[in-house]
């Protein structure tokens, strides 16, 4: 059976800028890092610019080595290097994923200023709740912390969790579309009184599927848990799914509306509600998978255009300058 290839996820550079806000007071050279991961220093300049995911979870790793710190300057004390992989040992013997998000949330309350977390159920309803602000400007850490908690889980239970609501005390400061993937296209509601993740108790019933044995396998991969971005919950998704076979010809939102069983203006008010559109979905994708391209030396800048579903190489550079602000010849030398 032929399989789709994988879609590509690009990270805006909003967030590349907020793994290193606090790298360079702590005496990192940041340059070397940006250059290391391949990563153009100039594109940080550059507010539409994006990374690929894999370029992404790379460096924020690298960060965190360097500065000898999992909060990566943020929480009210440093996390020194192997917190994480102490909290996966206390909690991978445990049997329901209940039992497993309690022994979570107990570990980073012993770690004290770090990142204190609550596990409450009220009927049907349970919250995971960050119950101090980090230190500064945190909002970074906010939506990492609970961005991990998610992972964790759906790592723990090997399903894709469902949330009610994911809550955040900041304002919104990236695409809404962006927050959809990192939270695998689950509500993500900004200014409210609360940082939290909220999801059905049925779910701490849902058996812990992970062993000693696969955690050892995990901890060898810290990436992982940024790599998954998957999220079918999501009419984007979705979208996505019957966009990607063919970049060179997409279908239009007539066609993949009737594909899913929905008409056009239906469609088009269901991604309104995710904050895009098809258009826009359109555009994603063939920036997205360019950028994944762009990284493989071999591959001429005209394949690149190919390969991202435009038929002229000029086309393809204007557009990809309109992504990033830079020309595809540009960006490629400053990796």
């Amino acid at each position: 059976m032929n399989r789709r290839p994988k879609a590509k996820i690009s990270v805006s550079v909003h967030f590349v800028c907020a793994v290193l806000r606090h790298a360079r007071e702590a005496g990192v050279d940041t340059q070397a890092l940006l250059r290391r991961q391949r990563i153009p220093p100039r594109l940080l300049t550059e507010p539409l610019a994006r990374i690929s995911v894999q370029q992404f979870a790379d460096l924020q790793t690298s960060t965190m080595q360097a500065m000898g710190d999992e909060s990566l300057g943020y929480a009210q004390r440093r996390m020194p290097l192997g917190t994480w992989d102490m909290m996966c040992h206390a909690v991978i013997n445990s049997r329901t994923l209940g039992q497993a998000l309690h022994r979570y949330c107990r570990f980073f309350q012993i770690m004290g200023d770090g990142m204190p977390m609550s596990l409450t159920q009220d009927g049907d309803e349970a919250r995971i709740t960050m119950l101090t602000p980090p230190a500064g400007d945190g909002a970074y850490f906010d939506e990492l912390s609970l961005l991990n908690t998610h992972r964790f889980a759906c790592w723990l239970t090997q399903e894709e969790l469902p949330l009610r609501e994911v809550r955040f005390r900041h304002a919104m400061s990236a695409r809404a579309s962006d927050y959809r993937i990192m939270f695998l296209g689950n509500p993500v509601s900004f200014a409210q009184d609360e940082c939290s993740l909220v999801l059905s108790s049925s779910l701490l019933e849902r058996p812990v599927t992970q062993t000693p044995e696969s955690l050892r396998r995990y901890l060898r991969h810290p990436t992982l848990l940024m790599l998954t971005t998957s999220y079918d919950f999501s009419w984007t998704a979705q979208v996505r799914e019957e966009l990607r076979g063919d970049l060179a010809q997409m279908p239009d939102l007539k066609v993949v509306a009737a594909s899913l069983a929905l008409h056009p203006q239906t469609l088009r008010r269901r991604l309104a509600a995710e904050g895009t559109t098809f258009k826009q979905i359109k555009g994603d994708i063939r920036r997205d998978t360019a950028l994944h391209f762009l990284g493989k030396p071999a591959l001429s800048v005209e394949e690149v255009a190919h390969r991202s579903g435009f038929s002229e190489a000029s086309a393809f550079i204007r557009a990809f300058k309109v992504w990033t602000g830079l020309t595809p010849y540009a960006y490629r030398k400053g990796l």
